[in-house]
């Protein structure tokens, strides 16, 4: 997902993922809940609860005060700004506990304090997903997106989106083209989601190589699978994904969105 820019006139966050930040050591006070929700596959989505195995820190993208941001506050005398990137915080720590509802509040709570958030703020359209809320979510990544052209997680999370509302043909053709990603790993699954392939081929390809790699092909092609309607091979690889050694043992905010995903689906991932 994108890398925050210094001068865009609102606060960001780097999203490089496979980087390491800084432990967020604040606990939210709010305890709202997720309410059940219509699954893919038929069943309903159970309650989501606090999750203990996940870990209260912010990773992939790490928080950037802008100098537009600062500047913007010495004319105002506001703290609007501030207070916008708190309730991001929060609701990323809430989105790792397991309470996603919460964590959609607090990111629109975020955008009320300061709209200038809302084309960066990736975070409340996994939130959305996640809480079947998919036009709002697609509508999320395209804005991020249109911000930052780079972004191969975010066009694929704008597909999972449409892929639910319109089938996965009509997703395809409105499918989001970037740049080239660094990462082997995600050119792979860009390619696969933009044209067609095998999910299984992309998990073989990274079967053996870095941990991190292991989990974001795991991760993808569970993802692909749940594009499809194919509930089976979904579990078996987001399942994979959550009880990696990167899954269970990094920061990174989507090893934490892996076990939130087999909460969701009530599957057991530890």
């Amino acid at each position: 997902m994108a890398t925050a820019q210094n001068l865009r006139p609102a606060f960001s966050f780097s999203l490089a993922s496979f980087h390491n930040s800084s432990t967020l050591t604040s606990k939210s006070h709010l305890s709202l809940k997720t309410p059940n929700l219509s699954g893919f596959f038929g069943p309903k989505f159970p309650r989501i609860s606090n999750l203990q195995t996940l870990s209260p820190t912010i990773s992939r993208r790490q928080l950037v005060l802008p100098a537009v941001s600062g500047i913007w506050d010495a004319l105002t005398g506001g703290n609007s700004p501030r207070e916008a990137v708190m309730a991001i915080r929060r609701g990323m720590l809430l989105f790792r506990q397991g309470d996603v509802l919460g964590s959609l509040l607090e990111f629109d709570k975020a955008i009320e304090l300061d709209p200038r958030q809302k084309a960066y703020l990736w975070q409340r359209g996994l939130s959305l997903y996640y809480l079947a809320r998919f036009e709002e979510g697609a509508e999320q990544f395209r804005l991020d997106v249109a911000k930052n052209p780079n972004d191969t997680e975010e066009s694929i999370w704008c597909f999972l989106c449409e892929a639910q509302i319109y089938g996965v043909d009509e997703a395809r053709r409105r499918f989001l083209e970037v740049g080239r990603d660094p990462r082997p790993v995600m050119r792979q699954a860009y390619d696969m989601f933009k044209d067609g392939g095998d999910p299984e081929e992309l998990a073989t390809a990274f079967s053996g190589g870095q941990e991190n790699e292991y989990f974001y092909a795991s991760l993808y092609a569970g993802l692909y699978y749940e594009s499809q309607r194919e509930e089976d091979g979904a579990k078996r690889h987001i399942v994979a994904a959550s009880q990696s050694i990167y899954g269970q043992r990094s920061d990174d905010y989507m090893a934490s969105l892996s076990k939130v995903h087999c909460r969701c689906r009530n599957w057991e991932s530890t």
